[in-house]
């Protein structure tokens, strides 16, 4: 599978959160956030979590649980927001559902170029 760069920007750190808050997000700061978002990543811990809370975990797609163990994401403040720069072999869709845990819909996917 090819690595791609992801380039995300977070307009308000401080408030971001995703819905739940059994799996979102709870600091304020990029150094914070580039880890939390890099564990969730590599490993399976987050999207376990998740699954077992859906009333029918055994329905869910399992393609969702895939993790990068060599994932890197360095996020630093920017202009009025932060930027996010992530690197990995994981498709959009397991990126994306990721970050909906953590911060919801408080992210822009600016760029995505192979890594």
């Amino acid at each position: 599978m090819a690595r791609n760069h992801y380039y995300l920007s977070i307009a308000d750190i401080a408030h971001a959160r995703g819905d739940d808050p059994r799996f979102s997000w709870d600091g304020a700061g990029p150094d914070g956030f580039a880890a939390a978002l890099q564990q969730a990543l590599r490993g399976d811990d987050l999207f376990q979590r998740w699954r077992a809370a859906q009333p029918d975990p055994d329905a869910v797609d399992g393609s969702l649980g895939a993790t990068d163990p060599s994932a890197q994401v360095q996020a630093k403040v920017a202009d009025l927001g932060v930027d996010v720069d992530l690197i990995t072999d994981l498709p959009m869709s397991v990126v994306r559902h990721r970050l909906y845990l953590l911060i919801g819909g408080a992210w822009q996917l600016r760029d995505m170029r192979a890594a």
